[in-house]
């Protein structure tokens, strides 16, 4: 899944920026060797959970909830909404699925149970073949019945990546008549293709049946996604005018919006809680407003004045905010697990020896560049040396170190080393950073110098904050290494490893191209479901050996603050926010 939380706040571009030098001791270090393990994201299941989802203890119903963010809300049509913001909203508050994600107090952490279908669907034996059945009485907003087939129209506008480029491409992978061993599309989708069909959904009554080219155990986490909710074809013809107010079937509904900028929800009048196993509807209204100054926001929520006392964030507090909240409103903040790792990827194509990305990863500061960034050591951000997070199924196990610097430690003379044996001192680094966010232009200092010490010539290039996204997935853009995260979609291998190391995937950001590699998950994603995941772990630790595409640089965690009059909310640790199902207002 695609990043687009601020792991602290606006200082999420100094992350994208991401740099500082040497080591720190500032005594900012929280808990530095604090167990960020992504447990509770989707592991548990439980399919017979039936609605209306139990009231909440003490819960009461009005109110309008205010919603701060520093960073902006991009397409949210279902079926490009492909950011953990957008999405967390969507499949939460507005756009409901076959199965869905709840927050269980018994286990603190999610679990997957069923939404529009009566329960977690039924696999073939060798999961190339799912049927869901529609559960009766579920009404879009307008009072039309959600059909079957509108299931069918949802499916083959989440092929469309000419129409849809930033949207997530499991139906492409999976899906019969996606792309082919090559690569390539089959069907390209609803509105490119509109004479055509991926033949892969099939109605009978209320049985929905998804067909699949491959295996596909894991085709009960992606029902979760907005671009598989319900999509009526009559009214979705003009795909840019239904992302500007998607069709609800959840507790909440479109009232105004304006993209990036601000969302405003009401209630459902549509909504029936007896159809939903999960969703509560106690605020009247969330007024939600994106591309806040962070600092600010913090302080709005810490101070607890009026209407901060029904706001809240979902951005990480920045550190100084944090160790302020922590001192005043302890019980106001919300910690735990964030689904979300972070990269360096040096751009294979430009950076072609394995041993100066090698030297990279030594010049990294990595505890000091999380502190530029305004992270929270310990807790909003911790070491990791692997890809695949921990608690996620396909994780090897004893954990490697490619590196051998534990995900933390910085040694410019031995980056410096390195480059000297690869012939490369002295090889010019150019990246981006936000000239209008100053935490960004402060990481950028800080990174030059590290650069700098090590050997490395640096050469900053400067953009925009609203530029940003845009200029780091364009493959031409004249830099030499793009940093950000990826952000788990479900608890197995097949949502990191495709996505991040697959020819021309879209968060391949190293441009990591090797056919061997292609068809070795190709050759993985059509083993049984207990083989592919041992052959996959093997996979990743021997790209990480052989080719060092990418230097992870630490894991997520959540610090979210709430004013005092705020209940319910907790951390779905899917998308690492808030619980926006469970939360209420004391009136």
């Amino acid at each position: 899944m695609k990043w687009k939380k601020p792991m602290a706040a606006i200082g999420a571009l100094a992350l994208l920026a991401a740099g500082a030098c040497g080591g720190s001791d500032d005594g900012s270090d929280t808990d530095s060797e604090r167990d960020l393990d992504i447990e509770g994201a989707g592991l548990a299941q439980d399919p017979n959970v039936e609605p209306p989802a139990a009231e909440i203890e003490g819960a009461q119903s009005g109110g309008t909830v205010t919603v701060l963010s520093a960073l902006g809300l991009n397409t949210m049509h279902p079926s490009e909404a492909y950011y953990t913001n957008t999405g967390s909203i969507l499949t939460n508050l507005v756009t409901r699925t076959l199965t869905q994600y709840r927050y269980n107090p018994e286990i603190e952490g999610m679990e997957l149970v069923p939404d529009l279908a009566t329960d977690l669907g039924r696999p073939n034996e060798d999961f190339t073949e799912w049927t869901f059945t529609l559960r009766d009485g579920v009404r879009y907003e307008d009072g039309t019945e959600v059909q079957p087939e509108d299931f069918v129209t949802a499916t083959e506008m989440s092929f469309d990546r000419t129409q849809f480029p930033d949207g997530a491409e499991y139906s492409n992978e999976y899906f019969l008549n996606g792309y082919d061993e090559k690569g390539n599309p089959l069907y390209e989708g609803r509105y490119t293709d509109p004479n055509g069909s991926c033949e892969c959904v099939e109605v009978n009554g209320n049985d929905i049946t998804f067909k699949m080219a491959r295996p596909f155990p894991s085709m009960n986490y992606w029902a979760t996604f907005p671009a598989m909710s319900p999509i009526p074809a009559d009214k979705s013809q003009d795909p840019d005018q239904y992302a500007l107010h998607p069709l609800s079937t959840g507790p909440y509904m479109f009232d105004e919006y304006e993209p990036e900028t601000s969302l405003t929800l009401v209630k459902n009048p549509e909504w029936d809680p007896n159809t939903d196993p999960a969703r509560h509807q106690y605020v009247d209204q969330w007024n939600m407003e994106f591309l806040e100054d962070s600092s600010a926001l913090d302080q709005v929520i810490i101070e607890d004045q009026g209407d901060a006392q029904t706001t809240l964030t979902y951005d990480n507090l920045l550190l100084p905010d944090y160790q302020k909240a922590k001192q005043e409103a302890p019980d106001r903040i919300v910690e735990g697990q964030d689904p979300c790792q972070f990269y360096v990827y040096p751009d294979t194509r430009k950076i072609t020896d394995p041993k100066v990305r090698e030297a990279m990863a030594w010049a990294y500061p990595y505890e000091d560049a999380w502190l530029a960034g305004g992270e929270i050591v310990g807790v909003t951000r911790s070491p990791e040396t692997q890809i695949i997070p921990r608690g996620v199924d396909g994780r090897v196990e004893p954990p490697y170190d490619v590196y051998g610097n534990g995900g933390r430690e910085t040694d410019p003379e031995r980056a410096r080393q390195l480059l000297e044996e690869a012939g490369k001192v002295g090889m010019p680094l150019r990246f981006l950073y936000a000239s209008d966010d100053p935490p960004s232009v402060d990481v950028k200092d800080v990174l030059v110098r590290a650069w700098r010490e090590a050997g490395f010539d640096p050469k900053p290039v400067a953009t925009t904050v609203a530029e940003f996204s845009t200029l780091r997935a364009d493959p031409n853009t004249p830099i030499d290494y793009r940093t950000g995260g990826w952000c788990l979609d479900w608890p197995a291998w097949d949502s990191w490893l495709p996505p991040l190391f697959q020819t021309d995937q879209y968060a391949n950001y190293s441009f990591f191209s090797n056919k061997q590699v292609d068809q070795r998950i190709r050759e993985i994603q059509n083993l049984p479901p207990e083989e592919a995941t041992e052959a996959a772990s093997e996979l990743e630790q021997d790209i990480m050996e052989q080719y060092k595409p990418v230097i992870p640089v630490g894991k997520g965690g959540v610090a979210m603050m709430h004013g005092s009059r705020i209940n319910g909310m907790e951390v779905d640790s899917v998308y690492g926010l808030p619980t926006w199902r469970d939360i209420w207002i004391s009136q």
